[in-house]
């Protein structure tokens, strides 16, 4: 998401970064090309108009035209209405201060990802902060959706231990009688939330949002969070700013933000509605949600990257023990297969490797090039197999697999020799690197070529001199 706006932006500021000296007729010419790029973006006009009216009031003044680099003043300016745009600096948490069980009210149009996105928050809130969940969908509409809710607490996994529950079904009852049976389990059973997953419909109609209003009337809700699938764009905030006109919404969860859509409904839904985006899904995983930064979200787009996010995202996914072991062991020059696996183990938790090369400053034109398309990981999965048809002192001591063992692994791995060669070589030559760095030290590595030697043996990849083929595929 955002790749076009984010390329466009950036070859406006590079367009300003060139010419020194800005005059106010350049200052017009790029906020015409922003202008453009974000309405080709679908971001709503009323947004587009405030946006650049702001920017340019700024941009205009003696602290741009008279800076000594007035394109990178103009892209902090830019940046500053991006955050705010989006809803200013800082995460807007979950407002849980009520009386337990708080009441969470879930609204939004069928297939906006609503039903999925319960049971994301109530693991998120079960595991991070070990609240008590009780589910419950007020859905009599849709076949099988109190089913499907009861399937998201069992893979939620934390049934067992009564942090996440979804509540049993009775036949016949309807959508407020399902919310007051919810609430009084709450009480009675010491639920710290209670999360109503309410019915949604194809569109918006006087019947959905008169149920809606009814069970908020009776519910009282500390939140009523409004799932919204940003790759449906302008309808997106159509759709927020209707149910925020007919029953007030108090906060924006926004699904299917690894697609492809422009990102307009993400910097339109604060201005239009009043109302933060409080979470951003991406994924059908239950741990696929995130606090939604609007400074991480402005810096992706001004191709700053999101070194906050990755981190986290890292803390989150990764094994800490397993990845400070594997780490001393390639730093002592003992790094074996059986690690390379369990890296790629661990990069395969991360996510996308486009998602995350989106959150690293400079990378924007990298993943532009790519056109939306996903980077080729066969590699790591191919590497994967290989590795497991090894025996366990075939992947301690690689320097005894010859041509039998060879055939062998290919044919268990359903690959090739010459696969199972460039894994080898790939391997061993990464090995070498690792003991270069533990004989010479990193101090020892930058003085006398050390570091640059290095980097033209990663340049050159396992194909040897010439390239042929980077490293790790």
């Amino acid at each position: 998401m955002f790749e076009q706006l984010s390329g466009k932006l950036s070859g406006v500021f590079e367009g300003l970064s060139k010419r020194g000296a800005l005059s106010e007729a350049d200052v017009t010419e790029a906020m015409r090309e922003v202008r453009l790029a974000m309405l080709d973006a679908d971001v709503a006009l009323p947004v587009v108009r405030e946006f650049v009216s702001q920017v340019r009031e700024r941009a205009v003044g003696h602290e741009v035209l008279d800076s000594i680099s007035p394109g990178q003043a103009v892209a902090k300016i830019v940046n500053d209405a991006l955050i705010a745009a989006l809803g200013g600096a800082g995460a807007v948490p979950l407002n849980l201060e009520a009386v337990p069980p708080v009441p969470v009210l879930m609204v939004g149009l069928q297939g906006s990802g609503k039903t999925t996105t319960s049971g994301k928050i109530a693991l998120r809130l079960a595991t991070r902060e070990r609240k008590r969940v009780l589910l419950a969908s007020l859905d009599t509409q849709r076949p099988a959706a109190q089913l499907q809710l009861a399937q998201l607490a069992d893979q939620a996994g934390l049934r067992a231990q009564g942090l996440v529950v979804s509540l049993p079904i009775v036949a016949g009852q309807g959508p407020v009688e399902i919310a007051r049976r919810a609430l009084d389990v709450g009480r009675r059973e010491g639920y710290d939330v209670v999360i109503l997953d309410t019915a949604g419909r194809l569109s918006i109609d006087e019947a959905l949002m008169a149920e809606v209003a009814e069970v908020r009337k009776v519910a009282q809700p500390a939140e009523t969070l409004l799932v919204v699938d940003a790759m449906t764009g302008q309808d997106a905030v159509n759709t927020a700013k209707a149910f925020n006109e007919a029953v007030g919404i108090t906060g924006v969860v926004m699904s299917r933000m690894d697609g492809d859509a422009r990102g307009g409904a993400a910097l339109s839904m604060r201005a239009i509605t009043g109302a933060p985006i409080k979470l951003t899904g991406s994924g059908e995983k239950l741990d696929a949600l995130e606090e939604f930064h609007p400074e991480r979200v402005a810096g992706r787009i001004l191709g700053l990257g999101d070194i906050a996010g990755l981190v986290e995202r890292a803390s989150d996914t990764l094994d800490q023990e397993e990845s400070e072991r594997v780490a001393r062991k390639m730093m002592a020059g003992k790094f074996d297969l059986d690690d390379y696996a369990s890296q790629i183990r661990q990069i395969g938790k991360m996510g996308s490797i486009s998602s995350i090369l989106n959150m690293l400053p400079g990378m924007g034109k990298l993943t532009q090039a790519l056109g939306g398309k996903e980077l080729d990981t066969s590699i790591l999965t191919r590497h994967q197999a290989i590795i497991s048809s090894m025996t366990s002192k075939e992947r301690k001591t690689p320097d005894i697999i010859k041509a039998s063992r060879k055939k062998r692994i290919a044919a268990g791995s359903g690959t090739t020799v010459q696969d199972v060669n460039k894994l080898l070589k790939q391997f061993d030559d990464m090995s070498t690197m690792m003991k270069r760095i533990n004989k010479m030290g990193l101090k020892g590595l930058m003085r006398g070529g050390g570091m640059q030697g290095l980097m033209q043996q990663m340049q050159r990849g396992p194909g040897g001199p010439g390239g042929g083929q980077p490293p790790f595929g």
